[in-house]
């Protein structure tokens, strides 16, 4: 398979692309640079943190908000940073007012606080008409959630709906009725909303020709252990990913003496051949480690055309 990300700029119906791994794999910086890319190719483009401990602002030099701002530099390139705790209180208080009810209600399901938070997320992407939406997501364990929440939360919503639909009356003499626009059917409203919304994201994400993740790891045990958990979840809740970037690789001169170098060389190339040999019909793409940080526009760039090119510098490279 092509060891580059053409196939993702090639194909013009991509909507959503993920990019995970473990933490501290470098995922924001290969995010960063697919984003920067698709940019080129696609037109208008978003990039968006969900990584609680945002990189985006380091990344580009540049500090993101809550909402879209352009990347200085970069034509057609946006970013945005998503504080999901903030997202959500911020819904509840234009939603629920000073009531509490829609705030229990709001946490007493698993997931419907991140349901809240990307629905909110959604109408702020949405007013915008992006082509294209790359995520730089939260480390393996919170992104396999987050991908899943939509088919968990469409049944979860699904039955409490039912459940205030045929208890509606009762509810609202326990917990007040309040005025109409607070009430237990407006709550219904919202919640059905939302309810929307995830079920339409969730046949978004398995369709292949709308979604795709793209996993980056390093050569080493516990990378290539999460790697083929992620995959195999992936596979599980029907999402396409066919590309992995092996990042940060050891590639010594031939006349090189530094043994820690060569041992690290060697050890990463055992881990290498594993990924070739389980992911046979997978894009691999190796980068090499470098000798300075990409950081800045001009940086993402030159790191961004190892992606697209595909070669594989036998040296360390100097950004």
């Amino acid at each position: 398979m092509d060891p580059s990300i053409n196939s993702i700029l090639e194909t013009d119906t991509l909507r959503w692309v993920f990019v995970g791994g473990k933490g501290g794999v470098g995922k924001t910086t290969n995010s960063c640079s697919i984003a920067l890319q698709l940019s080129k190719v696609r037109g208008k483009t978003l990039i968006i943190s969900t990584d609680p401990a945002h990189n985006l602002s380091d990344a580009f030099n540049q500090q993101f908000g809550k909402d879209p701002r352009p990347v200085e530099g970069v034509p057609n390139l946006s970013a945005m940073e998503i504080d999901p705790q903030a997202t959500i209180e911020e819904f509840l208080q234009r939603e629920g007012g000073e009531s509490s009810t829609l705030r229990d209600l709001a946490f007493s399901i698993p997931g419907v606080d991140e349901a809240i938070a990307f629905s909110e997320v959604l109408k702020r992407v949405n007013t915008n008409d992006f082509d294209v939406i790359v995520f730089d997501t939260a480390p393996t364990g919170h992104t396999l959630r987050f991908l899943q929440f939509p088919s968990i939360i469409e049944k979860a919503l699904a039955k409490i709906k039912e459940l205030m639909g045929s208890m509606g009356p009762m509810l609202e003499t326990f917990m007040g009725k309040g005025d109409q626009e607070n009430g237990i059917f407006s709550m219904m409203s919202k919640l059905d909303e939302i309810r929307e919304t995830t079920l339409e994201v969730n046949k978004q994400f398995r369709d292949p020709d709308l979604t795709t993740f793209v996993c980056v790891c390093i050569a080493e045990f516990l990378s290539l252990y999460e790697t083929e958990r992620m995959i195999q979840e992936l596979t599980s809740f029907g999402i396409d990913t066919n590309t992995i970037i092996v990042n940060q690789l050891v590639l010594p001169e031939p006349d090189e003496t530094c043994k820690r170098c060569l041992a690290r060389a060697k050890l990463q190339n055992k881990y290498l051949t594993q990924i070739y040999e389980l992911y046979e019909d997978f894009h691999i793409i190796e980068v090499p480690l470098l000798t300075d940080e990409v950081r800045g526009v001009d940086k993402l760039e030159k790191f961004s055309e190892m992606l697209v090119s595909g070669t594989k510098e036998k040296k360390l490279i100097s950004l």
